[in-house]
């Protein structure tokens, strides 16, 4: 077995584990109370996140996906006029566990199987490993009213692996070429209140 695919289920089981902390949604202070226990609990299963990608005070950890999908990229000149690999968008499934919870494509957006959707814009990133797309901290832009993505406020892309644009195959015979890159991550949502997953 591969080492990605090692990572890509010890990633997945983690996903589970947090979207099972963050499952119950009541509405009394106990309730709240346990919760955010219960997800401080399994955060401390997250791997040590750079310092540059911490959520502000006031949110909390509400559930995490695992993305498992492509990295596209254009083939295309550049402002200099050297043709280079040029980032268009993810191409990604969302897991949680073993059940499919989602998907993930451009914005960058992420879509839960009840049609809710939050569109990040990008923060800061942090390259952990160089074989690998950064980690990243984006702050959620206008996320859905209703659903599962309702009250998003930051989104981590963590634990990344692969991803990144190629070394080769992109010239001036080859513009217009079309490069999907695997990779996977683990994506941590956050919300300003509670632990509600609607």
């Amino acid at each position: 077995m591969s080492n990605n695919r090692v990572s890509s289920l010890s990633l997945s089981c983690l996903a589970a584990l947090l979207f099972a902390a963050c499952a119950a949604n009541g509405s009394d202070a106990a309730s709240d109370d346990a919760v955010d226990q219960s997800a401080e609990a399994l955060k401390q299963r997250l791997p040590t996140i750079p310092d540059a990608l911490a959520v502000p005070a006031g949110n909390k950890l509400a559930f995490a996906l695992f993305g498992d999908g492509v990295q596209v990229y254009d083939c295309k000149t550049n402002a200099d006029g050297a043709a280079v690999w040029t980032f268009r968008a993810p191409e990604a499934d969302l897991f949680s566990g073993k059940h499919l919870a989602g998907i993930h494509y451009a914005g960058p957006t992420w879509e839960a199987l009840d049609g809710s959707t939050v569109v990040g814009t990008r923060v800061a990133g942090v390259t952990v490993d160089a074989s690998a797309i950064p980690w990243l901290l984006l702050s959620a832009v206008s996320p859905d009213q209703h659903g599962r993505m309702a009250g998003v406020t930051y989104i981590q892309r963590l634990e990344t692996v692969g991803g990144l644009a190629p070394t080769t195959g992109c010239d001036a015979m080859q513009l217009g070429a079309v490069a999907e890159v695997d990779y996977t991550a683990l994506y941590a949502f956050y919300k300003a209140r509670g632990c509600a997953t609607h």
